[in-house]
C-alpha cells in the first residue's frame, strides 16, 4: 500500500511538472491562438514606450514638450542612489539575486495568502513589473479566447510576465532593467517616468532627489492616485514612511536617520507641465502645427510616418531663450501699465466704442456668437433661444486672468466675455535681419487665457512699424536724417496713367535726432 502511494505521488508530481512545462510552452508559443501574443525577440531588443518630443532653443534650453504621455527617459547614471535604494527595498529586495522570477518570494506569497490568509503582496519582481509596463501583458491577454475562463486569466497574465521577465534578464543588465522600470512607470499627475515625476512633484532632476523625496515617489508605485501627495497627502505621508521603514529594515538607513526622516512633512514644489506653462508658449503652439504636418509627410526607416507625440523627437529652433524671456518680461511690464492707463481712461463706460466715441450696441451679444460656448448651447437648444440666453447668463465658478494674478470668482459666460474684452493685447516678434531667424516670439499677454496669437493670426495695418523701412530707404538714397519735407499730399504720375494718379501723404520729417 505504501509503495503504491509513493508511486502515485511520483506519477502525480511528474504529471504536474510536465503540465506546468507544457502550459508555459503553450503560453509562450500562443498555442492555437488561445493565449494571446507575446513580444518577439526584436521587440524585446527594442522595447518601445511613448516618449515626449522636446523643443529646444538655439542656446540649448528646453522650451517645452509635445506628448500624450509626458515621459522623457533617463539613464542609470542619472538616478539618485537614494531612489535606487528606496525602490529595491520596497519593491524587490532580492532583485540582484534572482533571474526575473523570485521563487522564494512566490513561496512566501503562497504560504501567507493561501494558508495563513494574510496579505503578502503580489510577489512580482521588478523584472516582471517592467515586462508589464513595457509590453502591456495584462492588456494583450484580452485578445485570448481563454480570457473569460474563471481563474485562468490571471494565471495566463502571470505566466506571460514570468516568461518576458526571464527574457529581459537575458537581454539586459540589472541596472538597465531597473532604469527601464523607472522610465516606464506612471506616477500620477500626468507624470510618466521618473524624470517627469521628479520635475512635477519636486522640480528636481532624478539625481537630485534626497531620501524622503525618493521614498515619496517610490510610494506612488502601489497606487498613484490613492497615495498622491497632492490629492491624498495623509495617505502619501503614511506610504512614504512605509518605504523609509523598508529602507531601514534592509540596511539602507540607520535607525537615527530613519527616526529623524519619518517625522518630516512632505515638502513639494508641484507643477504639472502643460502647454500653458513655460517660455515661448505661443511660439510652441505655432511650431506644433508645422511639426504635425512635417511628421505626417515624413516617413521613418520602417515606412511609417513620425509621431510627434510619442516618438521622442528633439526639435531645435532659432529662438534664443534669453531674448525670449526678455521679450516676455517687456510685454508683461509695459502691457500691465498700459492696461491701468486704459482702465482709467475708460472709467465708467464700456471700452468698445466707434470712431465717434459712442458705445457699439450689441457688441458683446454679437461677440459671444463666435464662441464655442454659444455654438454648443445653440446646438443643444435648437429653436430655444431663451434657454441659450439662460445658460449664457448663469453664473458659475471660474478662474479668470487679471494682472494681479488669477482670480477665483463667480461669473457667467457673458460676464467673463465682458471681462476679457476689456484687456489690451500685443504681439511681439524679433528676428535676425541677416538670416531671417526668429529670435523671440510673444503672441499675447497670457497664453493660458488668451489663445489667439497676435503675431501669426492677427491682421493689422503696419502703421508706424513701417517707418524704419522708409527712413532706411531715404538714407540709402542720400537723404540726411535732418532733411525735412512739407506734410502735404504728393501726386505721383506713372507712365501710361492719366493725370491725377497715385496720391500719398508725406511725413513732416523723415527722421529726427
Amino acid at each position: 500500500m505504501t509503495k503504491k502511494l509513493i508511486i502515485g505521488i511520483w506519477i502525480g508530481f511528474t504529471a504536474l511538472l510536465l503540465g506546468i512545462v507544457l502550459f508555459i510552452w503553450a503560453v509562450s508559443a500562443d498555442f492555437l491562438g488561445l493565449f494571446g501574443p507575446l513580444p518577439d525577440f526584436k521587440t524585446l531588443e527594442n522595447p518601445r514606450s511613448e516618449i515626449a518630443s522636446e523643443l529646444y532653443s538655439a542656446d540649448g534650453v528646453l522650451l517645452g514638450s509635445y506628448f500624450r504621455e509626458n515621459r522623457s527617459p533617463v539613464s542609470y547614471n542619472d538616478l539618485s542612489p537614494n531612489l535606487v535604494n528606496a525602490l529595491i527595498a520596497t519593491e524587490d529586495v532580492r532583485f540582484e539575486k534572482h533571474s526575473g522570477i523570485d521563487f522564494q518570494s512566490m513561496g512566501r506569497v503562497l504560504f501567507k495568502s493561501l494558508i495563513l490568509r494574510q496579505g503578502a503582496g503580489g510577489g512580482s519582481t521588478l523584472s516582471q513589473q517592467t515586462a508589464k509596463n513595457l509590453f502591456k501583458t495584462r492588456r494583450s491577454v484580452n485578445e485570448s479566447p481563454l480570457n473569460r475562463v474563471p481563474g485562468l486569466r490571471m494565471l495566463i497574465i502571470k505566466t506571460k510576465e514570468w516568461i518576458v521577465a526571464a527574457k529581459l534578464e537575458r537581454a539586459y543588465t540589472k541596472n538597465e532593467i531597473l532604469t527601464m522600470y523607472l522610465n516606464t512607470s506612471e506616477f500620477g499627475s500626468n507624470a510618466y517616468g521618473i524624470k517627469t515625476a521628479a520635475k512635477t512633484f519636486f522640480n528636481k532632476a532624478p539625481n537630485e532627489l534626497n531620501i524622503e523625496e525618493s521614498a515619496t515617489l517610490v510610494g506612488l508605485f502601489k497606487a498613484p492616485s490613492y497615495y498622491s501627495p497632492i490629492y491624498n497627502p495623509e495617505n502619501s505621508l503614511r506610504r512614504r514612511n512605509t518605504v523609509l521603514a523598508q529602507m531601514h529594515k534592509y540596511g539602507y538607513l540607520e535607525k537615527s536617520l530613519y527616526d529623524s526622516l519619518r517625522v518630516l512633512p512632505i515638502v513639494l514644489d508641484y507643477a504639472v507641465e502643460s502647454q500653458n506653462m513655460g517660455v515661448a508658449t505661443y511660439f510652441r503652439e505655432i511650431v506644433k502645427a508645422d511639426l504635425i504636418r512635417w511628421a505626417r509627410e515624413t516617413l521613418k526607416a520602417d515606412g511609417t510616418p513620425y509621431d510627434l507625440f510619442g516618438d521622442g523627437l528633439r526639435i531645435y529652433t532659432t529662438v534664443d531663450s534669453r531674448l525670449q524671456r526678455y521679450a516676455e518680461e517687456a510685454v508683461t511690464e509695459h502691457m500691465a501699465e498700459l492696461q491701468k492707463a486704459f482702465m482709467r481712461e475708460n472709467a465708467g463706460r464700456e471700452p468698445w466704442i466707434d470712431s465717434n466715441g459712442r458705445v457699439i450696441a450689441g457688441f458683446i451679444e454679437n461677440a459671444v456668437k463666435r464662441t464655442d460656448a454659444y455654438r454648443n448651447l445653440n446646438n443643444r437648444f435648437k429653436d430655444r433661444p431663451d434657454s441659450v440666453d439662460y445658460y449664457l447668463n448663469q453664473k458659475k465658478r471660474m478662474r479668470v486672468f487679471t494682472w494681479e494674478g488669477e482670480l477665483d470668482t463667480l461669473m457667467s459666460t457673458m460676464d467673463s466675455l465682458r471681462h476679457y474684452k476689456r484687456y489690451l493685447q500685443a504681439g511681439f516678434m524679433s528676428l535676425d535681419p541677416k538670416s531671417g531667424h526668429i529670435k523671440a516670439w510673444v503672441g499675447g499677454i497670457n497664453y493660458k487665457h488668451f489663445k489667439f496669437d497676435h503675431v501669426k493670426q492677427s491682421r493689422r495695418q503696419p502703421g508706424s512699424t513701417f517707418k524704419p523701412f522708409v527712413y532706411a530707404a531715404a538714407i540709402e538714397n542720400g537723404y540726411s536724417p535732418c532733411y525735412s519735407v512739407v506734410d502735404q499730399p504728393v501726386e505721383i504720375t506713372t507712365p501710361g496713367q492719366e493725370r491725377g494718379g497715385l496720391k500719398t501723404p508725406t511725413v513732416n520729417s523723415l527722421m529726427r535726432r
